[in-house]
């Protein structure tokens, strides 16, 4: 399905991590990868790296730093000559700016969460435009990480505000680039249990809650169907969907409530067995 692609992926911090499924998957899948990182996060990147299928290599990318986009886009260059998808997924936000303390975070805290988690969505398109148009067959798709940020959730506060900022860029991005066959489209996961996750204060109680209300249930600890859906939307197959957001969530995002998994009420007539009530019980639960 992948056959052949040039992809850009960064994020991968852990082989938890959600972008390192989607690595792992487009490998399988016969795309070519290249990973980013900065900083110390890097030698874990490097560590996670060896556990694909086949070992990528690890470019430089602090997304402050515009030089670094520089860098990435000459290497790109000189390396592939053009590039076929990239998957953003990459977001930060200060202490102060989550678990709660949303009345008191400092403006210099909110933006410093809107330029990397959102910002740097715009900056990388524009540094990998260049490359997505060269070749015979310009256009490409660039994918970015999301958590729903159509409602508030406890703790997460100006990481969510991020997220809708997110959100809108990619709607813009889309509007502009798709002209020069980019498609641009984000992916809003459920809780997985990433090293960015851990950050969360009340992730566990969050993902508890996931559990009772999705009605395909979800595990936090498989990233695959969140890298698969990523996948497809790298392959030929979305080439008509753009400024989309695709929810792989189990489904959690449709429902109004938790679903009801109690033991079924009697019937009627007052005649239905504990076996029988426990069998409708778990057909609802299904």
């Amino acid at each position: 399905m992948l056959e052949g692609k040039r992809l850009l992926i960064t994020g991968v911090a852990t082989n938890n991590s959600i972008a390192y499924s989607a690595a792992e998957q487009a490998q399988q899948l016969g795309a070519e990868v290249i990973l980013t990182s900065f900083g110390r996060m890097r030698r874990m990147t490097e560590r996670a790296a060896k556990g694909l299928p086949e070992e990528p290599e690890v470019l430089e990318l602090d997304v402050n730093q515009p030089d670094d986009f520089e860098s990435l886009t000459a290497d790109l260059e000189q390396r592939w000559g053009g590039i076929d998808g990239a998957l953003h997924a990459i977001a930060f936000a200060p202490a102060d700016a989550i678990g709660g303390q949303f009345l008191s975070t400092p403006p210099e805290s909110a933006t410093s969460a809107f330029a990397t988690s959102a910002f740097s969505l715009k900056s990388l398109a524009t540094a990998l435009l260049p490359l997505f148009e060269a070749g015979d067959s310009p256009g490409g798709s660039l994918v970015a990480l999301d958590f729903d940020a159509s409602v508030a959730w406890p703790s997460y506060d100006w990481m969510g505000v991020s997220k809708a900022a997110l959100e809108s860029v990619g709607r813009y991005l889309a509007r502009d680039l798709g002209s020069r066959g980019v498609r641009v489209n984000l992916v809003s996961a459920g809780p997985v249990a990433t090293p960015a996750a851990g950050g969360i204060p009340g992730f566990e109680l969050l993902a508890e809650e996931w559990g009772r209300r999705a009605p395909l249930g979800w595990d936090t600890e498989d990233a695959g169907p969140v890298g698969a859906t990523i996948c497809f939307l790298f392959s030929d197959l979305s080439r008509g969907m753009t400024g989309e957001i695709l929810h792989v969530d189990g489904g959690f995002h449709a429902m109004g409530a938790p679903l009801d998994t109690q033991e079924a009420e009697e019937a009627p007539d007052g005649e239905s067995s504990s076996d029988e009530a426990e069998e409708e019980a778990s057909a609802v639960g299904e």
